[in-house]
């Protein structure tokens, strides 16, 4: 896996320095500068926040897009080994952001959405310290077997999903909220009637509320 060098980023609303930062880290064939396209609607809220949105550093087999690693194989191993080959280089991007702009985890939230949940998930539960918040839209959790050795923190967590996403079964949801809360993590959930593999306006809103919330009870402001 090579640096993550590029991508789409929003600047604070405020104009000042960063006081936040939200990672925005897209699916399988994608780009940063479609999942961007969440962060004007939660900058509001979220003034002095910076949102970054990194391509994967792999390009994607098929079309033009992006990957966190080869979706060569579905079963729980290969999705496991996968997102634990692509997390380095995540981990060293934060690293790098949170050094840039004198933050620590707590003055960061990790949104993901398919694969990208996946990858948010993977990480902002194996940092060595507590991020602020995670949101994972449409995704699912990999590497439970490994969670309760590897895990040292309990951020909390919402996962959105579709009730008809073709792609990745809501049922994934509801294996990773049962998963979660025997770590004793704080989960949230909410299932979009009808909704495919996408982020609706309800979504949406909840998934900016959320990290709002998170934010706030870190004891500075957003």
């Amino acid at each position: 896996m090579t640096k993550i060098v590029n991508g789409s980023s929003l600047q604070p609303r405020s104009g000042e320095r960063p006081g936040k930062i939200v990672l925005l880290l897209h699916g399988y064939g994608s780009n940063g500068a479609d999942l961007i396209s969440l962060a004007p609607h939660w900058q509001h809220a979220l003034p002095d926040t910076l949102f970054l949105a990194p391509n994967a550093p792999q390009r994607c087999g098929m079309g033009a897009g992006y990957q966190w690693w080869p979706l060569a194989a579905f079963d729980k191993r290969a999705l496991a080994a996968g997102a634990a080959s692509a997390a380095p280089v995540i981990d060293r991007f934060i690293d790098r952001k949170l050094d840039q702009y004198g933050l620590t985890e707590r003055d960061l939230a990790i949104v993901g959405f398919s694969q990208g949940t996946m990858m948010a998930l993977h990480i902002g539960l194996r940092r060595e310290r507590q991020v602020a918040a995670i949101v994972g839209y449409s995704g699912m959790l990999t590497g439970t077997a490994d969670l309760s050795g590897e895990t040292r923190i309990r951020p909390p967590v919402l996962l959105i999903h579709g009730s008809a996403d073709p792609i990745v079964p809501v049922s994934a949801l509801q294996t990773a909220e049962a998963a979660l809360k025997r770590l004793g993590v704080a989960v949230t959930t909410h299932i979009s009637s009808g909704l495919g593999h996408s982020v609706d306006p309800i979504g949406l809103k909840l998934g900016g509320e959320f990290v709002t919330r998170a934010f706030a009870e870190t004891g500075l402001p957003a």
